[in-house]
């Protein structure tokens, strides 16, 4: 099943845990990373999804957290996003109906896939109500959804087990 939207959601509400302040400090630290594809309009899930994150042990990578992001989209913008889809071990996709439409994240997932190793890019689908989000890419990557221990782990489709995120 994808992660509800409520979910992710909640999981917002409980406030955003650091493990560490940024991607360099997490690598020194031993700490899995991650670049975080999604739309801005969906701020909330994307905070909900670094807090899910953040308890298997992970530290998410999201552009709007950077301070050294220009203020204005320019190519400066896209070598910067560029550069951490490479310094993350792991792209990560947030599928909404929002990022589906996104003019971005189609760029981002073409470079990441151009770039990183195939398993060290994951969909994250989604579910509002009747409406599921991602399903096009599943037959492409990895996915990211909760194992029967109620635990964030990934796994292809069709798999009948996947590997748990704290233990990748």
């Amino acid at each position: 099943m994808p992660i509800n939207v409520d979910t992710l959601r909640s999981a917002a509400q409980k406030g955003r845990p650091v493990t560490a302040r940024n991607i360099n400090e997490a690598v020194s630290r031993g700490i899995k990373t991650a670049f975080l594809c999604h739309s801005h309009k969906d701020a909330e899930l994307a905070k909900g999804l670094e807090r899910l994150l953040n308890d298997a042990g992970w530290t998410l990578y999201i552009d709007w957290d950077d301070a050294s992001m220009p203020e204005v989209t320019n190519r400066e913008t896209a070598q910067k996003i560029q550069q951490n889809i490479l310094n993350a071990e792991y792209f990560l996709f947030l599928a909404t109906a929002n990022s589906m439409a996104s003019k971005w994240c189609p760029w981002e997932i073409g470079y990441a896939d151009g770039k990183k190793p195939i398993d060290r890019i994951l969909m994250v689908p989604t579910i509002n109500g009747l409406t599921t989000h991602g399903n096009e890419y599943l037959q492409l990557y990895k996915k990211v959804d909760y194992a029967s221990t109620g635990e964030l782990a990934t796994w292809r489709l069709g798999d009948k087990t996947g590997t748990l995120l704290k233990n990748l």
